[in-house]
């Protein structure tokens, strides 16, 4: 077994649209669209070989955005830069950018469907 237990995460949304411009300007990245078992998804982009998890924005009626729960963190390279893309695109902070010591720095955000956001920035970028 690995030891990267993670390898699919679900946010759930309210308005696919809207979360699909939010997460895309702010995580500069393009999402594809597609329908699986009856539910409406945007995948975020996954390299095969890549170290990580895949993951997507999902509709439906079993997926209720919530502060709560399980807490995904998102590495980026700056945390005030993908900060400000979030507030200019609908979202909010949550939690402000606080040093993590030798690992780098964390914040946390609040997207347009009500889901908590954790932003991680490795240490030396």
């Amino acid at each position: 077994m690995s030891t990267n237990f993670v390898v699919h995460f679900e946010i759930p949304v309210l308005d696919l649209d809207r979360a699909i411009d939010f997460y895309s300007a702010v995580f500069e990245t393009t999402l594809s669209r597609e329908e699986i078992d009856g539910y409406y998804m945007a995948m975020f982009p996954v390299e095969d070989e890549g170290f990580g998890a895949s993951g997507a924005l999902v509709k439906g009626d079993v997926y209720v955005p919530s502060v709560e729960g399980c807490f995904l963190y998102f590495g980026v390279e700056s945390i005030d830069e993908t900060i400000g893309r979030a507030i200019a695109h609908g979202g909010s902070q949550m939690y402000p950018k606080k040093s993590n010591g030798e690992l780098g720095w964390v914040a946390e955000i609040k997207d347009t469907e009500g889901n908590r956001i954790a932003l991680h920035q490795a240490a030396g970028e």
